[in-house]
């Protein structure tokens, strides 16, 4: 028997610059409405813990969605955390796990990467290129993802299935994981596929350099990928993961949100939070790291996994 498709059936949720084209019958119910979780943080530098959860808190305040925060600096040993346990859709975030499945699967197997994989692993890092991450994470396969996934320690991550990866599910917790995978010597990585991921990273083009980077001083070096999602429930998903080091400073930290009316509302909760934290742990004269909107996302759609 043949079964067609109505066109209506066919028609896909938006999906500007996630990376991910949506069908509308994936989208998940909205969650029941619970009480809203306080941030959390501890530290070994006298006062500072009190000071980032006052902080962050008051760049919280009055905005609307859902967020979720994680923090590690290594140098004063602080942590804070937002709901980091709560599942969000990864959107382009998830580049940085694909391109971490491709080294630890290399190393696996004793080999450089090709020129190919190269080619696409910097496209899709650099330009959150979503062609370049669809056709990764096909050569891969979700078995080398979840396989990655077990080594690295990140349980709460799941891969998105038939070949939806920007519906990855991720935490905060599991994104800190692979942040500190990617900033400190471990069996799971190379000391060269650490610092080729770092490299990337640092190399992300200027219009999608906002988010975590935002009030970092000059002496910080910033790494950064950012990944951002329109579905049909929970509006958009605007998140920003990043690494920095420098002037005596190494921190991690991410920002995930959803239920924002735009992207910019997005971004401007999660660069709230950046600059909050950037002028507690490294309180001085700060660059500008500004980001101004576009009219649209400027990122390649990847084409429709086949049903």
């Amino acid at each position: 028997m043949t079964h067609r498709i109505s066109r209506g059936a066919r028609v896909l949720a938006a999906s500007l610059g996630a990376g991910v084209i949506v069908p509308f019958a994936v989208a998940a119910a909205p969650a029941a409405a619970a009480p809203a979780p306080t941030v959390s943080c501890t530290s070994g530098k006298a006062g500072l813990a009190a000071k980032l959860q006052k902080d962050i808190t008051a760049a919280l305040a009055g905005r609307k969605g859902t967020v979720a925060v994680g923090l590690y600096d290594r140098g004063t040993k602080t942590i804070c955390t937002l709901r980091s346990t709560s599942a969000f859709d990864s959107a382009s975030v998830v580049k940085v796990t694909v391109l971490a499945t491709l080294l630890w699967d290399a190393k696996k197997h004793n080999r450089y990467l090709t020129s190919r994989e190269t080619s696409l692993a910097t496209a899709m890092i650099t330009q959150s290129d979503n062609n370049a991450t669809t056709s990764l994470w096909k050569q891969l396969g979700t078995t080398k993802v979840k396989g990655f996934l077990t080594a690295a320690g990140m349980t709460e991550t799941k891969p998105g299935a038939d070949g939806y990866w920007g519906l990855t599910q991720i935490t905060v917790r599991d994104e800190q994981k692979l942040l500190a995978l990617l900033t400190a010597k471990n069996s799971v990585l190379s000391d060269n596929a650490r610092a080729y991921v770092l490299k990337l990273m640092g190399k992300v083009i200027s219009s999608q350099r906002w988010g975590t980077p935002a009030g970092a001083p000059s002496s910080v070096t910033v790494h950064v990928k950012n990944g951002w999602l329109s579905r049909a429930t929970n509006g958009w998903r605007v998140h920003s993961v990043g690494t920095f080091s420098g002037g005596g400073h190494d921190y991690t930290m991410t920002v995930l949100t959803q239920g924002n009316s735009t992207m910019d509302y997005g971004v401007a909760t999660i660069q709230g939070v950046a600059r909050a934290i950037h002028k507690d742990l490294v309180p001085v004269t700060v660059s500008a790291h500004r980001y101004t909107p576009t009219s649209a996302p400027r990122e390649a759609f990847p084409a429709v996994p086949a049903h």
